[in-house]
């Protein structure tokens, strides 16, 4: 588990974002027109968010909603996702349904600052870590963030942000190469499946979908 910690999943991380570095440039080729011609704005939306050890990094995703649109949150921090979004682009929404607004987070992995597995990268809030965080959300920053996690694999969007930070933690304390292995199935099973897409904010839902 150490080897795996410390050797074996960043040599994972740089071996699959470099097979999968050609399939990312085609999809920016693909949608990029697209996204452009929607709405003549950016077609990526560069976020800042904090990593491992609370490093601040910009993080690579297509971009889905129309320019100039608020900054909409819920009322725990987390990140607003609704069905009938009117911020979101028809070709956005598509994206969103399909998580190819995320395939170029694979740079990030490709250049150290995410992995494959890990939780996702939260908001970059320079106040609120300067004041200290309770010390079940410290440990989301105990591993890289990654492009998928225990959280968004099983849960998604159906979860308040609090019992992310509290299965990011999970993660965090429990790395596994069997771990990762099983995150990844259920990734890709909830997003073919569309599972979770909107958030609901129920930690009941999120105990009839473990």
């Amino acid at each position: 588990v150490i080897m795996y910690r410390r050797f074996f999943k960043r040599l994972i991380d740089i071996v699959g974002a470099i097979i999968l570095l050609p399939f990312v440039l085609l999809e920016i080729i693909v949608l990029a027109p697209i996204i452009w011609l929607t709405d003549r704005g950016p077609v990526f939306y560069n976020a800042n968010r904090v990593g491992k050890g609370y490093k601040h990094f910009k993080m690579f995703k297509l971009s889905s909603i129309y320019v100039n649109s608020p900054d909409l949150k819920n009322p725990d921090g987390s990140t607003f996702n609704r069905e009938n979004d009117p911020r979101v682009t028809p070709i956005g929404k598509f994206m969103r349904k399909t998580s190819l607004d995320e395939f170029p987070q694979f740079l990030n992995v490709l250049i150290g600052d995410m992995s494959f597995i890990g939780p996702r990268p939260k908001l970059y809030c320079p106040e609120k870590y300067q004041d200290g965080l309770p010390e079940y959300m410290q440990k989301s920053f105990m591993v890289k963030p990654g492009v998928t996690g225990y959280a968004q694999a099983y849960y998604r969007n159906s979860i308040t942000n609090e019992e992310k930070y509290m299965w990011d933690g999970y993660y965090a304390e429990n790395v596994s190469f069997v771990m990762d292995v099983k995150i990844i199935f259920k990734t890709i099973s909830s997003v073919l499946l569309r599972k979770n897409i909107n958030t609901a904010q129920s930690y009941k839902n999120s105990q009839q979908n473990q």
